[in-house]
């Protein structure tokens, strides 16, 4: 471990002084790119070099306790350095954990109603509001990118980016099909009925490289429908790309203006395309993706939200939760962590890097 901590030390420095060169002044685009770095790594650095310090003070103390005057004293300071190092040790053994390399990275987010009609649609928005409050705990900006809302409530589609500090290492366990069992609003019988609402977490990566042909992209506009202020509905800044070898479709009406949303859009499509051969490629693995969580696939089931019995069941760790009414108004993160725990178990299981 120390080894790697010695590199990472070494790492570094070699980006404060590249942060500092000539050749890069003025490339807004590199010095963003190196302060990045330099932030993932900084934390780990200064708790690497504060551990230092404390094996230096420990072996001063240590010739101190030659003076039998001072023995009660260094004995004490001794057992603080002792607990302050394994404080930091924790820490670095934490921060040194195999991490998914998409972890730091912002997200898109798409929500579709799916399998139960209007309820479903319903039960979209109901999630689209969840993770709106989860972000707002964890100070994740939003931004809302496309939507299509229910005549009778929700969305039919949502999709929105959130921005912040390692918000895929949260969110990234989110993808998947979530079913909802409750009373809907439209039930004049008190039965309960079961739908299900689709979610997809793509990671937002500005260095993705997807060889995208323009020839291959239909572009359509049209008049936005959304929000977005005065004269927003009056042109046509909506856009619409269809990525005709995939037919991948994606829309953008967040922005005031037409070249806005097509940027915007261009890069949900990127993200998509990127997601769908990430998906071809785990497929291909078999079991390797089967000892992981968080790579499900748009379909595959991973939790219910049971009204009734106040229940949230995440399928993949068989993990039950019964605070339904909290987790709605956004509390996830005990949901989240066991998926992190137990998402961290079985790689160690597997060995995996």
């Amino acid at each position: 471990m120390f080894e790697r901590l010695d590199l990472i030390e070494e790492k570094y420095n070699k980006l404060l002084t590249d942060l500092t060169s000539p050749e890069i002044e003025g490339n807004i685009k590199k010095v963003t790119e190196i302060s990045k770095e330099i932030s993932e790594i900084e934390e780990i650095v200064k708790s690497y070099r504060e551990y230092k310090n404390l094996l230096i003070e420990e072996e001063n103390n240590k010739l101190l306790l030659e003076d039998k005057d001072m023995v009660e004293l260094v004995e004490e300071e001794l057992n603080n350095i002792k607990i302050s190092k394994e404080k930091i040790l924790t820490y670095l053994e934490e921060e040194l954990k195999p991490k998914d390399k998409n972890d730091s990275k912002n997200v898109i987010i798409e929500i579709r109603g799916a399998a139960g009609g209007d309820e479903a649609n319903i039960f979209a928005g109901d999630l689209f509001r969840m993770y709106l409050k989860y972000c707002e705990k964890e100070n994740f900006k939003v931004n809302i990118l496309s939507e299509d809302s229910s005549d009778t409530g929700g969305f039919t589609y949502v999709s929105f980016a959130v921005r912040g500090k390692n918000v895929y290492s949260k969110l990234k366990y989110e993808s998947g099909a979530h079913r909802v069992q409750r009373i809907p609003v439209t039930e004049t019988q008190g039965r309960v009925h079961t739908s299900t609402a689709t979610v997809l977490v793509m990671p937002e990566n500005e260095e993705i490289e997807i060889d995208i042909n323009m020839e291959d992209i239909r572009v359509d506009v049209y008049r936005s429908s959304g929000k977005g202020g005065q004269g927003v509905n009056t042109t046509d800044s909506a856009v619409r790309l269809t990525h005709i070898p995939t037919n991948i479709v994606v829309t953008c009406q967040s922005e005031r203006s037409q070249i806005q949303n097509k940027e915007t859009a261009l890069k949900v499509l990127k993200a998509r395309i990127y997601e769908a051969e990430q998906e071809k490629r785990d497929l291909e693995l078999g079991n390797e993706r089967r000892s992981k969580i968080g790579t499900g696939s748009r379909s595959e089931k991973i939790r219910t939200y049971n009204y009734p019995q106040n229940r949230v069941t995440d399928h993949r760790i068989g993990f039950s939760y019964m605070n339904l009414d909290r987790v709605m108004e956004g509390e996830l993160s005990p949901i989240i962590q066991a998926l992190i725990d137990e998402d961290e178990k079985r790689k160690l299981e597997s060995n995996e890097d």
